[in-house]
């Protein structure tokens, strides 16, 4: 048996007001040639299709039109779960009838525990869930955390293994050990809903979703998070995104990854005003790549978003690298009746280290005209 893993598709998502579908659909289009390259029997999609539980018309009909196109045209079997950002009612519509065309959609816990047999595997497809639906399934009031929840439901699944074939558990959650990005919704509270990866060690290949980094659980070399295919956040601006090809003919199972090359980057640029805006000087990036901007002047800049556009129009962040750490000045009596500009400009010098422009000062001069008009009434 050899399929692809991916996850966290979150299609319909904004990246900072701008909408990505665009993109979504760029990289289902390269995800879809590594399936048809690497001569895949199956596709897994471990969680968060959509974005969002109410996913706008556009964002519908974009999944619609992949899984379609994966499904019916390409014939590709899927075998696919809701994630946490997924309304497992509104997705899970329609999924008993989606089965007559090997589309294997499980969004309630209770599903996850009959196993999906293709090939020589049985998939145990777990959606994302909440410990009180296993308490309910089992009838159990001890259950208070996902570690516990997953501890009866392996318990469970372990006793519809077969012994002849492979087991692959596809799931969505936190497991032990791993680490967010900025772009994933915590669906733990202080560590007590994570999964102990020691937990999963009875099955083939556990194919994670939620987190948005492969390198998650970097050291299990057959528990993967398959990572998001598009960067959500500036923390994952470094990450190279992909896919993950498993292979169940061999014992342990052969992982490979697949990278991805994003239609346009998420680039984080860090340099000073002048430099940024300075044309001669090339940066890696084109006009439609989405840029965070790490600043590194210390001194006011008029206007500097709009500025900073001109050149990068698809700015989503705009931070100062030395942010400047205003104290009150401890002044002596004598320099209190010093006149009002001398003082607006040694506190101006003295808390930016910098000295006014001719800009500055006239604004400063208006604004003591008009101050001093306003005493005067």
């Amino acid at each position: 048996m050899r399929f692809l893993h991916t996850a966290d598709w979150h299609i319909g998502k904004k990246l900072h007001g701008y909408d990505l579908l665009t993109e979504q659909r760029d990289a289902y289009r390269k995800i879809k040639v590594i399936a048809l390259q690497e001569q895949v029997d199956a596709v897994v999609i471990a969680g968060d299709l959509y974005d969002r539980a109410l996913p706008s018309e556009a964002a519908v009909t974009a999944l619609d039109d992949m899984l379609v196109d994966l499904n019916r045209r390409q014939q590709l079997p899927i075998l696919a779960i809701s994630g946490n950002h997924d309304s497992g009612v509104r997705l899970g519509y329609g999924r008993q009838w989606f089965a007559s065309t090997a589309f294997y959609l499980k969004t309630t816990v209770a599903e996850g525990l009959q196993p999906v047999v293709m090939g020589d595997t049985q998939f145990f497809l777990l959606p994302y869930f909440e410990p009180f639906a296993v308490r309910q399934l089992f009838d159990d009031d001890a259950i208070r955390t996902v570690a516990q929840a997953m501890e009866c439901l392996v318990a469970a699944m372990k006793e519809k293994f077969d012994p002849d074939k492979k087991h692959v558990l596809v799931a969505h959650f936190f497991a032990a050990g791993s680490h967010h990005s900025d772009s994933e919704t915590q669906v733990q509270v202080g560590g007590l809903n994570a999964v102990p990866v020691d937990l999963l060690r009875d099955f083939d290949y556990v194919a994670l979703g939620h987190l948005h980094r492969k390198e998650a659980l970097q050291h299990e070399p057959t528990i993967k998070y398959s990572g998001s295919p598009l960067k959500f956040s500036t923390s994952e601006a470094e990450d190279t995104k992909g896919v993950w090809i498993v292979d169940t003919d061999t014992t342990p199972v052969t992982v490979t990854f697949k990278p991805l090359t994003p239609l346009h980057d998420l680039v984080v640029l860090e340099d000073s005003f002048a430099t940024l805006l300075d044309r001669e000087h090339d940066f890696p990036v084109t006009a439609d790549d989405f840029i965070a901007i790490n600043l590194t002047d210390t001194a006011p800049i008029p206007n500097v978003m709009q500025r900073l556009k001109e050149r990068f129009p698809k700015i989503i962040e705009l931070h100062r690298v030395n942010p400047l750490e205003v104290a009150l000045l401890d002044l002596p009596p004598e320099r209190l009746q010093a006149d009002p500009f001398a003082l607006m400009t040694d506190f101006f010098s003295q808390t930016t280290k910098h000295a006014l422009n001719d800009q500055q000062t006239r604004w400063v001069q208006q604004a003591l005209q008009q101050a001093m008009k306003e005493d005067a009434q």
